[in-house]
């Protein structure tokens, strides 16, 4: 009974946290004064704080206490994917095995154009002929105005997040994204001391009225939105509704950040909303998802208006985005290679949706590119069903990880593209189906 207990105290703690009832940061009572409220033993409130703290919702401080951990892990909801030992469904990223030879053949051409003048310092965000090929492979979906100055070379999307947010923001300021937003993000906001503010989304995206209303309501330093096949719920912003938040942006003067990296998976080019509100939005685009996130190649058009500023960011902390993946990368682009491979992992990503619904056909969900957003039965928690998985070696991710506004959604978001093997991947899936049918009360007695 005490092994039941101290599980239901752990998910009565979960339902406060997820109500706002113990906020972010926020202590909780010692194991003897918890005991004596719920009628229990120091040692059971004990076993359900350590629970807590390995799922991610508190945090231990000797001679301090237990405490609403207050920001997203990264390591807890992105797991490195090892599929001798498991069947990961945790990370976002291409079916790798497809890209390797291509890969091989570009950095093996990429060191015989190695010179003294390639790999030593240059000005700027890199060499003016790989910002040009960024230039072509944002163009190809959809971005106008950009040209080889107003392009900059970055580490890879996220550090292209983190220098705006860095140069753009200081401590305290707040940053609006969409209440459910990649993790990621709320990592670098939470880390470098901002405040985040989560806005609606609809079957669109980012909602223009709710966008304009926390506008008014907290002014913001910066917006936020991931507008293409959106991390975690799946949605694509149409040209209309890009159109939309662009008035917005451009009627309140405000920055924007459009986190594009998926727009390479839609069938056809939307227009980004860069390009409507080009003077306050700032496009990242990445060849992580397409070809490689190894690589590290991160393209970022920003307003002619800040690229000093950003420039002197990037030299100050980092001098330049390493030259030699930016060869390889320019050579998979100048060549056609990258947009080919581009392709081949969207047309994966399609028939691995179709799988996915023909096994889980008794629930209606999110499906769009790399990933579903996955809705779970009334008798699941996120957490809970996402631990359960793992007891099975099944790596989910819960959507508590999703929530900007600390609040809850009945979700979890499947990758469907770390695991490399389609038989493996079907697998994984039937086991998937298995625990949604499953009886909670067979893993977590009463």
């Amino acid at each position: 009974m005490s092994d039941s207990k101290f599980i239901r105290i752990a998910e009565v703690i979960e339902r406060k946290i997820e109500k706002g009832e113990y906020s972010p940061s926020s202590k909780l009572p010692t194991h003897r004064a918890l005991a004596e409220e719920l009628g229990t033993t120091p040692a059971t409130v004990a076993k359900a704080y350590k629970l807590l703290i390995e799922k991610g919702f508190l945090e231990s401080f000797i001679g301090r206490g237990t405490f609403v951990r207050a920001s997203t892990t990264l390591d807890q909801a992105i797991q490195s994917p090892d599929e001798e030992t498991n069947f990961n469904f945790s990370i976002l990223q291409p079916c790798l095995e497809r890209n390797v030879p291509a890969l091989k053949n570009a950095y093996r051409q990429s060191a015989e154009l190695l010179t003294a003048a390639v790999i030593g310092y240059t000005e700027y965000s890199g060499h003016e002929t790989h910002r040009a090929a960024g230039v072509k492979w944002a163009k190809k979906y959809g971005l106008e105005g950009a040209n080889s100055s107003n392009m900059l070379l970055t580490n890879g999307a996220q550090h292209a997040l983190s220098l705006l947010v860095d140069t753009l923001t200081k401590p305290g300021d707040t940053i609006l994204v969409e209440r459910l937003t990649y993790p990621g993000i709320l990592a670098i906001v939470n880390m470098s001391d901002r405040q985040v503010i989560g806005v609606d989304l609809d079957e669109h995206g980012l909602c223009p009225e709710a966008l304009a209303t926390a506008i008014e309501q907290h002014q913001p330093s910066m917006v936020i939105t991931v507008p293409s096949h959106q991390n975690p719920t799946g949605i694509s912003m149409p040209e209309s509704r890009k159109k939309q938040i662009a008035q917005v942006i451009n009627d309140k003067r405000v920055w924007l950040v459009e986190d594009d990296i998926y727009c390479f998976l839609d069938d056809d080019p939307i227009a980004p909303i860069a390009n409507f509100a080009p003077d306050y939005t700032f496009h990242i685009s990445a060849l992580s998802k397409a070809i490689s996130p190894a690589m590290r190649c991160g393209y970022l058009k920003a307003p002619d208006s800040q690229i000093t500023v950003l420039n002197a960011n990037i030299r100050t902390n980092i001098w330049l985005a390493s030259p030699i993946n930016f060869i390889a990368a320019t050579l998979l682009i100048e060549s056609g290679e990258a947009f080919r491979l581009a392709d081949q992992q969207r047309e994966i990503a399609n028939e691995r949706q179709k799988m996915v619904r023909e096994i889980f056909t008794s629930l209606d969900f999110t499906a769009s590119g790399y990933h579903i957003w996955l809705p779970l039965p009334d008798h699941w928690q996120p957490d809970r069903f996402a631990m359960e998985a793992k007891n099975r070696n099944v790596i989910v991710t819960s959507g508590s990880y999703f929530c900007a506004n600390n609040g809850s959604t009945p979700h979890v978001r499947l990758s469907l593209m770390s695991i490399g093997n389609e038989a493996r991947l079907r697998d994984g899936l039937n086991q998937l189906q298995q625990l949604l049918d499953s009886d909670i009360n067979s893993f977590f007695p009463y």
